[in-house]
């Protein structure tokens, strides 16, 4: 299993590897050991979600409010995704800004995203099946949303005509979120991220 940070602190892709034969294949898709070594403390595993979407849907930019947000361990076990990892941590280095890592069938890779960064992804196949691993219980007060195609984002999600739910199609700019005092503070983050290390 490879483990690499990404270039917005907190954000992880993890790689398995595959062992297989014409029988077919086996892997680790999650070791909490490898992975509290990467990110400094264990996930805490409190809820696992599984998401199926058609091609072209677009779900997104979720956060969750920061102590305790929410983590994040995100692979795709059927078709393929774009997923995308969005820093919403007002007064972080890479505040704004977002990457992508493509999660499929084939390579398996995964990815990790610490409390306080945002979190969305677009189908790129139909029946496109996330399977997520969540530090904390949805806590629907606690919960909140960025306009996926905010072109302050900038995001280029791979979809024409991209389908939105009408709660992510009502969700505030991040210009909005932030004004209004939604995002979480990148110095609560840290302190809270601290305080499983110990």
């Amino acid at each position: 299993m490879k483990i690499r940070e990404l270039g917005i602190e907190g954000a992880f892709e993890i790689s398995p590897v595959q062992h297989g034969d014409p029988r077919g294949l086996f892997m680790e898709w999650y070791r909490f050991d490898h992975l509290a070594e990467a990110v400094g403390h264990p996930l805490r595993l409190a809820q696992a979600n599984l998401s199926v979407s058609a091609a072209g849907v677009v779900r997104g930019i979720h956060f969750a409010d920061v102590p305790p947000g929410q983590a994040k361990y995100v692979t795709c076990v059927r078709g393929a995704v774009l997923d995308v990892i969005v820093d919403l941590r007002v007064g972080s280095p890479t505040f704004g800004q977002w990457e992508g890592v493509r999660l499929d069938d084939t390579d398996r890779r995964a990815v990790y995203l610490s409390e306080g960064l945002g979190h969305g992804f677009c189908a790129l196949s139909d029946d496109a099946t996330l399977s997520y691993l969540c530090s904390e219980t949805y806590n629907p007060t606690g919960e909140h949303g960025i306009h996926p195609l905010d072109p302050d984002l900038g995001i280029e999600w791979p979809a024409g005509l991209p389908q939105l739910s009408a709660k992510d199609e009502a969700a505030p700019t991040l210009a909005e979120a932030r004004a209004s005092g939604l995002l979480p503070v990148y110095e609560d983050c840290r302190s809270f991220t601290e305080s499983l290390r110990v």
